[in-house]
Order: C-alpha cells, then sequence, then structure tokens
C-alpha cells in the first residue's frame, strides 16, 4: 500500500466516524507542516497555533475530501491559507521567511567552495548564503512558495498546482520565475561559474 493509498484509507475511516484515525495524519505529517508553516511565520512561537488552527480546518474539511489530490497536498494547501491568514490578521502584508540556505539545493556552488578551507573561500561562502537567503525572502509569495514546495518539500509540479490551487504552467512559470530571481541575485558572487540549478 502506498502512503497515499494509506492517507486515504485513514480518510475513509475518519469520515465513518472514527475520529482517532485522524491523529495518525497528524502525528504522520505535523513536522513537515511545521516546516512549511515555520517559512510563512516568522515568529516561531506562533507556529504550533498556525499549524493547529490548519489541522483543525483540515478535520473539519475532510467530511468534503474526495481524494482527487493526496492528502497531504489537500493539506499543504490549507495549511498556506492559515499561514497567509495569520500575517494578515498579525497586521503583516508581506509574507516574511527566514530560509537555513545549508538545506538550500541551491547551494551546490557554494559546497563546492569549501573544498579548500580558507578564510577567503568561507567568507565567500557566508557572501553567498547571505544573497541566496535574501534573495529568497525577496520573492512574491506565490513565487516564494512554489520553489519551496518544489526544492524543499520536493513536490512535483502536479502535486503544487494542485496545492496552490493553479494550474500546471502557472506553477512552471513562478518556479522559473523564482530561479531565475535568485541566480541573478547570487551570479556575481560567484564570478561566472555556473550556479547547477535544478530544471
Amino acid at each position: 500500500m502506498t502512503s497515499n493509498e494509506a492517507d486515504l484509507a485513514l480518510v475513509r475511516r475518519v469520515q465513518r466516524g472514527e475520529a482517532n484515525a485522524y491523529n495518525l495524519l497528524v502525528l504522520k505529517y505535523q513536522h513537515r507542516v511545521a516546516n512549511l508553516v515555520g517559512r510563512y511565520v516568522k515568529n516561531a512561537s506562533d507556529v504550533p497555533d498556525v499549524c493547529q488552527e490548519a489541522f483543525i480546518k483540515a478535520y473539519r474539511g475532510l467530511k468534503n475530501f474526495r481524494g482527487d489530490s493526496a492528502f497531504y497536498t489537500w493539506l499543504y494547501r490549507i495549511a498556506v491559507n492559515a499561514a497567509k491568514n495569520h500575517l494578515v490578521s498579525s497586521g503583516r502584508r508581506n509574507v516574511e521567511r527566514s530560509i537555513d540556505a545549508d538545506d538550500n539545493a541551491y547551494l551546490a556552488s557554494a559546497e563546492r567552495m569549501h573544498d579548500i578551507a580558507s578564510p577567503e573561500r568561507e567568507a565567500r561562502t557566508d557572501e553567498l548564503r547571505d544573497a541566496i537567503r535574501e534573495a529568497i525572502e525577496d520573492l512574491p509569495v506565490d513565487l516564494r512558495t512554489a520553489i519551496a514546495l518544489r526544492e524543499f518539500d520536493g513536490l512535483s509540479y502536479d502535486e503544487i498546482a494542485d496545492a496552490m490551487d493553479c494550474p500546471i504552467g502557472t506553477v512552471r512559470s513562478r518556479i522559473f520565475r523564482a530561479r531565475e530571481a535568485i541566480e541573478a541575485k547570487f551570479r556575481p558572487l560567484m564570478d561566472g561559474e555556473q550556479t547547477g540549478l535544478k530544471a
């Protein structure tokens, strides 16, 4: 049984009235949802509340879940909306995000710089990380969401389209534009080296 099939079986149990089956879904996805929410909500103490709100909304909406998309894709959409709603209600119009650039797929080039450790190379790597972090934080929310779901969560283009409730062509465009913006930001730091961004 695949993960999606297992999720759907649990959803069907919840829909039949077995509320405890939902606890298994929460346990399975709580960390992934927290990581996702944490990309939007800068104040770490707010993340658990937003996650709880997302899981409550998902539980209430499960009666209407038909299984057209994977459960976690559907849950991601709810979590992203909960994070955005939190930011708006907190009076923050711009979605904030702090990324640990060490986890960033774009640092393949920076990792090559660690081959020969030197203070100059260390400083250059730090400068590159800062540029990448700043470039991602400066992205519009739709571009940031698309690139995060692709690069950090490993979702397919179809899954991102489901999660963001938009056509797959829009997802491709957003990811392309996000990569372009990030690459443009740190290209000068690489002195013409290829960045090796994923296609």
